[in-house]
Formats: structure tokens, C-alpha cells, sequence
């Protein structure tokens, strides 16, 4: 199998090295992709046929793997760091505080809580209260005045890192940092090392146009520019005159597209499903094009790669009922188009929870993290992952062995655990439950979930 950078690498290799490094710089790790039959199930796959149990691959140069990025981003969006004389003051009766409890503390800083958001610390646009309460008290409200780490990790996109920690800084009532953030396509601007010329889908408006070329991909092509090339390409196409106005026509006639990245869910379905299908079914990622055999039974002469950021079916929202079909309903809707037409099933990677990949971009995101808030770069050893949804956020957890905590004010709603993918740690009504369990679980029952400055007053008079 050829690896990115040309050398011959053994199968077998390969399967039992986790991280695969892409480049010389080391600024890419290549995880491969560890999908099993049983999460592929769990996530609606329709790819189930024995051919399929043992291979999650695509075409591209690297094989299986699913490349992230070494450490995350640079810097683009730091917690502020201007404090009252307040909060100097608080800052100086903490720290004399932290001195005392020197165990605790460390303690403190060898745990940390991973946290999906819809279901979880929101619902839509309306945050938890209890989700409200969590962040309070790890924000540095507790009776050390310690900031723990924790980090999100969630399946939705569609927006650049920026512009969601601002919405769910608002949403929360708590400062959200992009360095403690990760989405679901976040990983991904690591195949921008790879790929030049990518059709991006999903989202509304041309947001995932911004999200692509901020990862680097040199040209970034919308459906809507297609559209507006070629209005015909799309039977029953959605195409307004802002829509107009914003697309970016060219002649894709002799245009070669690399690779296809569904990056969230879409907003145009019948003109998405028709390009994809149409790269898919095309001469080397050549639009009008037909490749000669679109049903052979070789991978690499099939079709260009194609990428999801995540695969859930269902998410839950403001929505009072059932939660609401997802970006994984349009991966199985595009497997069932592309099986009737060629008989065979889409060879597809999909980021996101369960993969490992992402994980490891947690671990990646969690020690820069630490160094920002606590001046270590380090990996806490007892990580609680705290999620709504057992297809995902549990099953993941488990699988890369960290602490799992299931809670019911998202897709979860049974009574007990979850008989497929129970969480390791226990299931609860919300979050606040969760944290303040795994909180009393590593530094005892006793410790109090507020900073009580009556408690603090001779340091307060030391410092006065």
C-alpha cells in the first residue's frame, strides 16, 4: 500500500501502528481508520455486506487512514485575559488556597471532561441550565478556584470554529475559546495537505465555502457555483438570486476535481445528490465525463474519494419530540443511490464520532489546552466523556478507553442504561449530575461546588 509520501508501507504494518506521521515537519498524523462493522451498524450504514465488513477505504494516496492535524490550529481565538481587581484579587486567594491542597490540585489537573453539545449542553440555540451551572463551576466556581480542563467535541458544523464558539459563548453564558473546540470537520483541514481542488457540501448559504478555505484548500468549490455555470445540472434545484449573486461560475467542463468533503447537512438535497452522484459517477472527478466502468469492482478505477465529517443519523434540537434526522440520513440516502445505479457499495470515510481519528485529535487539542489554562503541556490520564447519544458519543469513548457518561435531555431517553453501548461511568438526568459525580469520584465526596470567599478570609486580609 503507498504511503502518502511514496514509501511502500506493509498492510499488516499498518493496522497495528496507530499513528502513521505524513510528512517530514510531523505536522500530520495518519490514524487509520478503525471503524468496525458493529459502529457502522449502530450508525445506519447500509454498507453491510461481508465485501464490505473489512474495508472502510477510498481513493487517495494514503490508502485507509484518516489524516488530522498533529496539534490543533493556531491560535486564532484566545480566552481574554484582561481581569478586574476583582478577579486579581480572587486569582492571589486561589493560588494561596491551591498551595494548600497540593494533591487536590494535582488531582485537578489529571482529570478532564469532554463534552458533546446538542443533547448535551444545549439544545439548538437555547443552552441548559444545568449545562449553565457545569461550566460555572469548572470555570474556576469551586473551592480550590481551579479551572478544569475540559474541552467540546461535537458532530455538528457547518460554520468555521470562530463563528460557533461565538454563538455558543452567547448560547452558554460562559467564554468558549476555539482552542478548546472541536467540530466535526475540524480535523479534516488536514487532508488540505492532500487535496487541491474539492466540491465542499452541506450548510446553509456558502458558510462551508469560508470553512474550507480557512483549513487551506486551495480551490473550494460550492454546489451553487455549479449551479450557476450550469442551472440544468440540477432537476429540482433550490437557487435564489442571492444565491446567484454569491456563487463563483467558472467552466467546470475540463474543471478536475480531487475530492468530495460533505462537511454538514444539507440545505439543497436534490442538486447535492446530483453532483455527487454526477463526480462520483464521472471519468477522474471530471463533471460531464462518464467513466468507462462505474461499476467495476476496483475501488481505485470506481470513483474519487469521498468524505463525511460524521455520521450521525439522528441529533436533537429545539424540536420538543424525537430528535431530527442528520448529515448520517444523507450518507445512507446517497449509499442507496449510488448501490441502485451501479450495484455496488460507495466507498466512503466518515470523520466525526465513533473514529478513532477523532480522538486523537482530542488528545491533540486536550495538551494544548492544559498548556494554555495550566502552563503543561500534558495528557490527562482519567477523561470523562460526557454524551446524549450511545451511537456515538458512548461508543467512541469506550472504544479509546476513556470514562463514559450518558445523559437523557438529548437522543438517550431510557430509564437504564443503554443495552448496545452502555456507558462505563453511568447514566444521568443531565450534566451538572455527571460532572459532579466524576468530580467527587477523583478528589471525594466532600469537595464543594462554589468558591466561598468566607471561607478564604485570612488570605483575603493578607492581601488587603
Amino acid at each position: 500500500m503507498p504511503h502518502v509520501n511514496g514509501d511502500s508501507v506493509d498492510p499488516k504494518a499498518q493496522a497495528q501502528e496507530a499513528v502513521l506521521p505524513a510528512d517530514a515537519e510531523g505536522n500530520i498524523i495518519e490514524v487509520p481508520s478503525t471503524r468496525s462493522a458493529v459502529s457502522d451498524v449502530q450508525m445506519q450504514s447500509l454498507s453491510l455486506n461481508p465485501s464490505m465488513k473489512d474495508r472502510r477505504a477510498s481513493r487517495n494516496s494514503f490508502g485507509t487512514s484518516l489524516p488530522i492535524p498533529r496539534s490543533s490550529r493556531p491560535s486564532r481565538s484566545r480566552l481574554s485575559s484582561v481581569t478586574t481587581a476583582r478577579d486579581h484579587v480572587r486569582d492571589m486567594l486561589a493560588s494561596g488556597v491551591q498551595d494548600k491542597h497540593e494533591e487536590m490540585v494535582k488531582a485537578v489537573k489529571n482529570m478532564a471532561f469532554c463534552f458533546d453539545i446538542d443533547g448535551v449542553l444545549a439544545h439548538g440555540n437555547i443552552g441548559l441550565q444545568e449545562a449553565k451551572d457545569t461550566l460555572r463551576i469548572l470555570n474556576g466556581d469551586n473551592e480550590l478556584g481551579i479551572q478544569f480542563p475540559y474541552i467540546l467535541l461535537t458532530n455538528g458544523g457547518g460554520k468555521t470554529e470562530e463563528a460557533r464558539c461565538a454563538q455558543l459563548s452567547e448560547v452558554l453564558g460562559h467564554p468558549i475559546s476555539t482552542n478548546q473546540f472541536i467540530q466535526s470537520h475540524t480535523p479534516m483541514q488536514a487532508l488540505s495537505e492532500y487535496y487541491e481542488n474539492v466540491l465542499v457540501c452541506g450548510g446553509e448559504g456558502f458558510n462551508i465555502r469560508k470553512v474550507a478555505e480557512s483549513y487551506g484548500f486551495k480551490n473550494v468549490v460550492h454546489p451553487k457555483d455549479i449551479l450557476a455555470w450550469d442551472p440544468t445540472i440540477s432537476l429540482c434545484r433550490n437557487f435564489t438570486e442571492e444565491d446567484k449573486a454569491q456563487a463563483q461560475p467558472r467552466d467546470f467542463s475540463n474543471f478536475k476535481f480531487d475530492a468530495i468533503l460533505v462537511l454538514a447537512e444539507s440545505y439543497d438535497m436534490s442538486t447535492d445528490f446530483q453532483i455527487i452522484l454526477d463526480l462520483l459517477l464521472s471519468a477522474n472527478g471530471k463533471l460531464m465525463s462518464w467513466a468507462k466502468d462505474p461499476a467495476s469492482k476496483n475501488a481505485i478505477a470506481r470513483h474519487i474519494p469521498i468524505y463525511f465529517s460524521q455520521g450521525d443519523l439522528l441529533s436533537p434540537t429545539e424540536h420538543k419530540g424525537a430528535a431530527r434526522l442528520h448529515l448520517g440520513a444523507f450518507r445512507v440516502a446517497l449509499e442507496a443511490q449510488y448501490k441502485a445505479l451501479t450495484g455496488l457499495d460507495l466507498d466512503r470515510l466518515v470523520y466525526g464520532k465513533p473514529e478513532r481519528a477523532t480522538y486523537i485529535c482530542a488528545d491533540e487539542v486536550f495538551k494544548d489546552w492544559m498548556e494554555e489554562i495550566h502552563g503543561q503541556r500534558t495528557l490527562p490520564e482519567n477523561i470523562y466523556m460526557i454524551g446524549d447519544n450511545p451511537m456515538s458519543d458512548i461508543i467512541g469513548g469506550n472504544m479509546y478507553g476513556w470514562n463514559t457518561c450518558l445523559v437523557r435531555t438529548g437522543v438517550f431517553r431510557g430509564d437504564g442504561n443503554d443495552a448496545n453501548n452502555p456507558a462505563n461511568f453511568g447514566v444521568f438526568d443531565h450534566v451538572l449530575n455527571a460532572v459532579k459525580a466524576a468530580i467527587r469520584k477523583e478528589l471525594g465526596d466532600d469537595f464543594k461546588f462554589e468558591w466561598d470567599p468566607k471561607n478564604h478570609h485570612s488570605h483575603a486580609a493578607a492581601v488587603e
